[in-house]
């Protein structure tokens, strides 16, 4: 099958770089419009959940009640109780057009103790926004940003900062647009570099970059899509943009290199571009299904984010699959011998025609002289790197997420250490009559015994009533820990646990109830995500390579792989190690969500590299039946190349970890410690101390699983080739 495709690409070459160039086109002009179509709201929260529920019905009730923009003023000489304070505070407001201000809240207009720093020189205004959307407040903010801190409150010696939920959002979105621009100015140069050292030709070199640059632009028209149809969040970009120009350029090099291998074999450039998709091309519709089902396992998860990982993930790997098998054979076939044009160097290494040599071959036979030895002190070694994993600690995200520059950081900052009312964002239940008690309002003795239970809970300062309408009634509860702690999330539980006043429902939401609903809802689907990795990858690699034994020696590796990589991002972003090396502030705990995030792509990713290492071990045991030697051939044939894989993607994963935003640079850091170790000490000694301890066991199926692989194996059978040339 992909040998005839191969074929038809060869004869269609020009009539398919035309249709490509026109969806590359459309894809640049229309699909880079996704930018301005996607989220950044609350993407973490289950939108079932208890507290998300909370926060639908109190909106409905008392009304929208977000802190949308908050300004801070600090004055150095005056206190909020003279008179030229207010005035310059007031004028400023009112100079905000009242049809983008829905409301404005002061000191001087409540009268709140609350609004009014512990030295009395600073107070912040609260004002809600126009607009009935996400997008539509982002707008109207950007339309009055410039009036909230006007020159006039400068002059009257007050000075104004803007933080908030919607100026923290436009901050993340402008962060992740200019994170993209920058790593994609670093990485682009650096890639091509290190693809004409490869490669030795500039034509060859351009190829692979050529291929992540359609899978990118690709993904954003899929992205954009999508928009039309659900929420995505704006951080799924950078995992398109990561995975999109790191994968086409695992998949281009890998086809390049094939396809120079078999110039010099094939005696026509027809028969080299058909050999290339037979070998090469199966090996990378393996990898990407494989990396795409690991990433479809994000979208059994409910929160939004993960669902648009997912969703960026998949759409990515598909562009870049279909990428490299239609447009890629077809540019080789018009190229053909000029694949090897502009060289840096006078000549271009062609393929070694000797696997019994060379510095991999060596290696892999060393290692499987003694193959107990190196699995043991590997293993050892890789359970020790992920022994912090055991000590993590889950909470959430808040603005240190930022960098300590940013304006928004630095106010929410200070309304946490200035404004001992706002150190903790409260609880929130909402109390509505019971529909069989036709909707009745809890009676004030009811009200006063459920509120006096939740205040003896240990942790609670206080509760108190700050809305009735109706039969609906808000209660506030302040408490003593950290919003994300813990004991915070302890206390949400026990809250919940209170009985209701007789005749009514009750609904606990806040900050740390959807903290707490978010881990309940990833610890319930994280089960069946593992599920479908692992059974989808066993199946997709046992169709490949026809074993059921190096399906499960597979998924064991990549267990070990995650487990080293996880206790290394603990080490560093839980307990803060090297916080000052790549400027970040650690908040002693990880979101839960990158963790699962990680464990999606890097699986993918680590099957990635099994895949081609596995491709042509078997190709070469299928000829001899001697696995040992088929391990070291393998080896020599696709160690550098896995090697140089895993160093063009860590160029384009090193450039996101220099993100602004911590979780972004977590993704980016723990991605670079995976590949590090799947690329060194996985595939190289891992693998083939294993595989040698196996043995012949290798390749063992039942029989029935071997008819089956007889009729659907994924394989190609081709003819095999004059004696003595490498197959």
């Amino acid at each position: 099958m992909f040998q005839a495709w191969g074929r038809i690409l060869y004869r269609r070459r020009r009539l398919t770089l035309i249709v490509t160039l026109v969806l590359v086109a459309f894809a640049a002009a229309w699909g880079t419009g996704v930018f301005g179509q996607l989220s950044s709201g609350d993407n973490f929260t289950p939108p079932s959940s208890q507290s998300q529920r909370e926060a639908g019905q109190a909106a409905q009730v008392f009304g929208r009640g977000d802190a949308d923009v908050v300004v801070l003023y600090r004055s150095a000489t005056m206190t909020v109780g003279d008179p030229g304070y207010r005035q310059a505070v007031t004028a400023a407001l009112s100079g905000v057009p009242r049809a983008d201000v829905t409301a404005v809240t002061t000191y001087w207009s409540t009268g709140s103790p609350s609004l009014v720093s512990t030295d009395r020189h600073a107070t912040y205004a609260v004002l809600r926004l126009a607009g009935a959307g996400d997008a539509a407040r982002h707008d109207t903010y950007r339309a009055i940003r410039a009036e909230l801190t006007p020159a006039s409150l400068a002059a009257s010696g007050v000075t104004a900062r803007v933080g908030g939920t919607v100026p923290t959002e436009v901050a993340i979105n402008s962060e992740v647009t200019a994170d993209i621009g920058k790593a994609e100015a670093f990485s682009m140069p650096v890639l091509l570099l290190l693809l004409m050292v490869i490669f030795g030709s500039l034509a060859a070199a351009s190829l692979p970059v050529a291929i992540g640059g359609i899978a990118i632009l690709g993904s954003f028209t899929v992205l954009r899509l999508l928009t039309m149809a659900t929420t995505v969040s704006v951080y799924s970009v950078n995992i398109t943009t990561i995975l999109g120009l790191g994968l086409g350029i695992d998949y281009g090099l890998f086809m390049v290199i094939r396809f120079r291998e078999e110039l010099h074999r094939q005696p026509s450039v027809e028969q080299a571009v058909a050999r290339t998709v037979a070998t090469a091309g199966r090996t990378v519709a393996v990898s990407g299904v494989t990396v795409a089902v690991a990433l479809t396992s994000l979208m059994l998860f409910p929160e939004a984010f993960l669902r648009s990982m997912g969703y960026g993930g998949v759409a990515t790997v598909a562009v870049d699959m279909l990428a490299a098998l239609t447009v890629l054979p077809a540019l080789l076939a018009v190229l053909g011998p000029r694949v090897n044009a502009l060289r840096i160097r006078r000549s271009v290494r062609g393929p070694g025609r000797d696997e019994a040599s060379g510095a991999w071959y060596r290696l892999a036979h060393s290692v499987m002289r003694r193959p107990a030895v190196y699995a043991t002190v590997i293993v050892i070694g890789l359970l020790a790197l992920g022994a912090p994993f055991l000590r993590i600690s889950w909470g959430g995200t808040d603005a240190r997420t930022l960098p300590a520059a940013s304006t928004v950081r630095q106010v929410s900052e200070a309304l946490d250490s200035q404004f001992p009312a706002n150190s903790t964002a409260p609880i929130e239940a909402l109390v509505t009559g019971a529909q069989a008690t036709g909707a009745r309002a809890a009676s004030p003795a009811d009200l006063a015994a459920y509120l006096h239970r939740i205040d003896a809970i240990p942790g609670v300062t206080g509760a108190q009533v700050t809305g009735v309408k109706g039969a609906a009634t808000r209660v506030d509860i302040v408490y003593q820990p950290a919003t994300v702690s813990t004991a915070a999330r302890h206390i949400v539980t026990q809250v919940r646990d209170i009985t209701p006043p007789p005749g009514t429902a009750v609904l606990v939401g806040g900050t740390t109830a959807g903290l707490v609903d978010e881990l309940a809802s990833l610890g319930a689907t994280l089960p069946p995500m593992a599920l479908l990795v692992a059974v989808s990858t066993f199946v997709l690699l046992f169709l490949a390579f026809g074993s059921v034994v190096l399906p499960l020696k597979a998924i064991v590796m990549n267990v070990l792989s995650l487990s080293a990589t996880f206790g290394v991002v603990v080490w560093i972003f839980q307990w803060g190690h090297l916080s000052g090396l790549l400027r970040f502030t650690p908040t002693g705990s990880i979101d839960p969500t990158m963790p699962i995030l990680m464990l999606a792509i890097i699986f993918g990713l680590s099957m990635d590299y099994e895949v081609f290492l596995l491709s042509r071990v078997r190709e070469r045991y299928d000829q001899t039946g001697d696995n040992t030697a088929s391990v070291a051939a393998g080896l020599q044939r696709t160690g550098g190349v896995i090697t140089s894989l895993a160093l063009l993607l860590i160029i384009v994963v090193g450039a996101f970890s220099a993100s602004g935003i911590t979780f972004i640079k977590l993704m980016g850091v723990g991605m670079i410690v995976a590949l590090l170790v799947d690329a060194t000490v996985i595939r190289v000694l891992l693998v083939p101390a294993t595989m040698r301890l196996l043995g012949q066991a290798s390749w063992w199926a039942p029989r029935p699983l071997r008819r089956l692989y007889g009729r659907f194996g994924i394989r190609e059978e081709i003819r095999a080739e004059r004696a003595g040339v490498p197959v």
